[in-house]
């Protein structure tokens, strides 16, 4: 199969196909005699699994991980299970950050006056040294 047919099975654009390679979630593929790539079925599956972590919002550096874990049957669940809690930790900072941000510019909105007048209190705010 060449690079075009892989993107249109998988969903994954063809740049993104160059992409996993280059940072080796991919294996290379072999080359034809005039260098074009030819994958397998297996690649295919590799790049809905990759797909489907990067949905999840699996950083990149975890999805290696998480690509050797799957292939290796002879792996331990608790190590993914380890990944999967260290992420939904990371969600969670994320979400608390998200929320005090929202927070934040919630208040300044309800002090703004959004009229005529030149005063906001948002650009105050913004203009503050941290």
């Amino acid at each position: 199969m060449n690079i075009g047919e892989v993107a249109k099975r998988s969903g994954v654009s063809a740049k993104t196909i160059r992409y996993y390679e280059a940072i080796g979630l991919l294996r290379a593929p072999r080359r034809t005699p005039s260098g074009y790539r030819q994958y397998v079925e297996s690649d295919i599956q590799i790049l809905h699994f990759v797909d489907k972590a990067r949905s999840l919002g699996f950083r990149l550096e975890d999805l290696g991980k998480l690509l050797a874990l799957w292939e290796d049957k002879r792996r331990k669940s608790s190590e993914v299970k380890a990944l999967a809690r260290q992420h939904i930790e990371d969600i969670e900072r994320k979400l608390f950050e998200l929320q005090t941000m929202r927070s934040a510019l919630s208040d300044l909105a309800v002090r703004c006056h959004g009229d005529d007048r030149p005063e906001c209190p948002i650009l105050d705010e913004l203009a503050q040294p941290s």
